[in-house]
């Protein structure tokens, strides 16, 4: 299961949504480019200033969607991650994530508006359209939940 996980994500960094609350428990979306590691540790940037942090750092609990990298191919898997977040402006980190596709936003590994989004994953849905929902948690149980409104399968008949 793992394993799959992976082949949807490993390979290079995925245009996400990622949803946090905001101080009055409402959900807030917007586009993360998103990198995933073999531990299912995900990272992205962010401006120090950005609501997203201040976000974080009242409720981590995060949630990332990505998976299709274009609508054509809408039978590719794609994945439903919940985790728990931490902004984060350490050296390290910034100097491990940086990459020179980043100077769109910032100077360079040193520029004091930049930070890493971690995002540890405890939860996620492994899903094909027409096809149950399989689940993967941290303590890597596999869990198989077809229900009888699979959104999926819906839309799948829906649309053939």
């Amino acid at each position: 299961m793992k394993d799959r996980i992976l082949d949807v994500v490993i390979h290079q960094p995925m245009l996400s949504g990622f949803a946090t609350l905001t101080a009055d428990g409402k959900p807030w979306v917007r586009y993360v480019v998103a990198e995933a590691s073999k531990d299912l540790t995900f990272r992205f940037t962010s401006f120090k200033t950005a609501r997203k942090v201040d976000q974080i750092a009242q409720n981590a609990e995060g949630h990332l969607t990505c998976g299709i990298p274009d609508p054509s191919k809408f039978h590719l898997p794609y994945l439903q991650i919940q985790g728990r977040a931490v902004f984060t402006t350490d050296a390290a980190e910034r100097e491990a994530f940086w990459s020179d596709r980043l100077k769109v936003l910032f100077t360079g590994p040193d520029d004091p508006r930049y930070g890493v989004v971690v995002l540890t994953a405890y939860r996620i849905e492994y899903t094909r359209v027409g096809e149950p929902v399989e689940v993967w948690t941290r303590n890597d149980e596999v869990h198989d939940h077809p229900t009888p409104t699979n959104p999926t399968g819906a839309w799948h008949e829906a649309h053939s």
